[in-house]
């Protein structure tokens, strides 16, 4: 076989009968190649929307879920509707100590504050925060370093500022690390530069503080905001938020049937839809790519069939010389797959080029919709196995109808 394929008068006759219907081989090899352009241009966007997806939530432990106080909706135990609830350092304790599946669960405090650096000022909004938040939901760092332990502990006026804050407040190139700014007329040590994600969740955080710190000087006591409540990766998120609601009503007498006393956003829900869609997305591409290309290597078997007529003649003569079914039904094999390859070479230089422009369109700056769009070598080499495996396939129904053809038959055909 091998010295089949590397004769040169096995690829003379390919060429001589692609070239004796110029048109018609090319409008052959149309529906190839147009299969295996969409397979990798749809493969391709679908990487490039996950890569997207998964940036937007690459800071974030994505098995969470963020509860908040809200007012009730039902009386209860003698308290009246649309009494205002309140969340505590008691209850993030209780809750994580007695719901299943629980990995972290961090309090947190907000506030909005003016800030003051020279003849420079803002209000932006301030977290009061444990170093636990930066496993949670990292913080990309440009200069310094976020809360440690000990500025819990010590109670230090110290602040982790973003790159927004830094820009309305010093000057370009100057140093922030170690500087002095006021908040709220209270000296803070910048001790980092952190850069704002392309998501946040609640509100708006532009300043870290370390959380004792922060509920000495805004006289919170026990209350805190909110809780980011993160499941162990074999827990369902949607279990966890609702058993920590049911505990968190118990503990604040709130109707267990209240919905509203406590909202929440699920992380983990709506990642999961989203990782749901792009599953789907690369099912649909695959079923869309492989329908096509089946459809297009039946157009190669239609025409080969065409050919294998029109060359009747030819094929009784070189029966009558000899030649054997198998080296009959081996040309016409080379010459499909042949054909199959050549129009998927071209849809994949093709789907490249494609993906090339999305990304150059779609693909650039932190609010990319697309990034990196593009597919991996195994994809390509798949995409071609099926390719040799089809063409293969629909080859031998010309083939076996060639070696159907008798000699004397063939020979009397005008």
């Amino acid at each position: 076989m091998f010295k089949f394929l590397t004769d040169r008068d096995t690829w003379q006759e390919v060429f001589d009968s692609l070239s004796k219907n110029k048109l018609r081989s090319i409008l052959t090899m149309v529906g190839v190649w147009w299969g295996i352009l969409l397979l990798i241009g749809l493969l391709g966007s679908a990487r490039g929307l996950e890569n997207a997806f998964n940036r937007l939530f690459g800071d974030f432990a994505t098995n969470s879920v963020f509860v908040w106080a809200q007012s009730t909706s039902k009386p209860f135990q003698g308290f009246q509707e649309g009494r205002q609830v309140k969340l505590t350092l008691t209850d993030a304790k209780k809750v994580e100590e007695n719901v299943e599946g629980i990995e972290f669960v961090v309090p947190r405090s907000q506030s909005q504050a003016m800030v003051v650096r020279n003849f420079l000022s803002g209000t932006f909004g301030i977290n009061g925060d444990y170093p636990l938040l930066d496993q949670v939901q990292k913080k990309k760092l440009i200069h310094g370093r976020f809360i440690n332990q000990n500025d819990i502990e010590s109670n230090k006026k110290v602040v982790v500022i973003s790159e927004d804050v830094y820009k309305q407040l010093f000057e370009k190139g100057v140093q922030a690390i170690g500087e002095l700014i006021q908040i709220n007329s209270m000296n803070f040590k910048v001790i980092g530069v952190f850069e704002v994600g392309n998501m946040n969740m609640g509100p708006s955080t532009d300043m870290h503080i370390p959380f004792t710190t922060f509920q000495q000087i805004y006289n919170r006591g026990e209350n805190i905001s909110w809780m980011m409540i993160t499941g162990k990766p074999e827990y369902n998120i949607k279990q966890i938020e609702e058993d920590s609601k049911l505990i968190l009503r118990n503990l604040n007498n709130v109707h267990p049937e209240d919905k509203r006393a406590f909202g929440s956003f699920n992380l983990g829900k709506e990642f999961a839809k989203m990782t749901g869609f792009l599953s789907g997305m690369q099912f649909l591409t695959w079923f869309v790519g492989i329908a096509t290309l089946i459809a297009g290597v039946f157009a190669i078997g239609n025409i080969l069939l065409i050919t294998v007529k029109e060359r009747t003649k030819e094929i009784g003569v070189r029966r009558a010389l000899g030649a054997t079914p198998y080296e009959i039904k081996r040309q016409i094999l080379v010459e499909a797959v042949f054909i199959t390859l050549l129009a998927g070479f071209f849809g994949i230089i093709s789907g490249g080029w494609i993906l090339i422009a999305l990304d150059a369109a779609f693909g650039q700056g932190p609010d990319a919709t697309m990034v990196n769009a593009s597919v991996s070598i195994a994809v390509v080499f798949i995409a071609l196995l099926i390719l040799v495996i089809l063409g293969t396939l629909i080859g031998l129904i010309p083939a076996f109808k060639a070696t159907s053809i008798k000699p004397i038959e063939a020979l009397r055909e005008e």
